[in-house]
């Protein structure tokens, strides 16, 4: 969701990737449902690993869940401003449908909200 959410937001200003350490091989349907119920395009969206990105020189390299804090990131050249964005994973949601929608819109406002405060204030 932060990659969709920094490409629509930032309109131009910043073109995003998102990869992760332990991808699953896809991306969770429901994230792409809630872009698309907040009128944001999902572009086509796919699972992939940080390491397909290791030779690239990023400016800013935002992790977004809880546990990434933790994790040891690569090392990208450039040095690239580092953040961290502490984001529960609404993949792990559990209940009926209106709970696990609730969890993915929360983490989509969260993202939002720091998007906007962070990178486009």
């Amino acid at each position: 969701m932060a990659e969709a959410l920094i490409n629509h937001l930032g309109q131009g200003r910043y073109h995003a990737v998102s990869a992760g350490s332990h991808p699953t091989g896809q991306v969770h349907p429901r994230s792409v449902e809630t872009l698309k119920r907040h009128g944001v395009n999902p572009g086509e969206p796919r699972s992939k690993s940080w390491d397909e990105f290791a030779d690239m020189s990023f400016d800013l390299v935002i992790t977004v869940c809880d546990q990434a804090a933790g994790e040891s990131c690569p090392v990208f050249p450039g040095s690239p401003e580092k953040l961290h964005w502490s984001t529960p994973d609404p993949a792990k949601a559990t209940g009926d449908d209106d709970d696990i929608n609730s969890t993915f819109d929360e983490a989509f406002y969260l993202l939002k909200d720091r998007i906007k405060k962070e990178l486009l204030s």
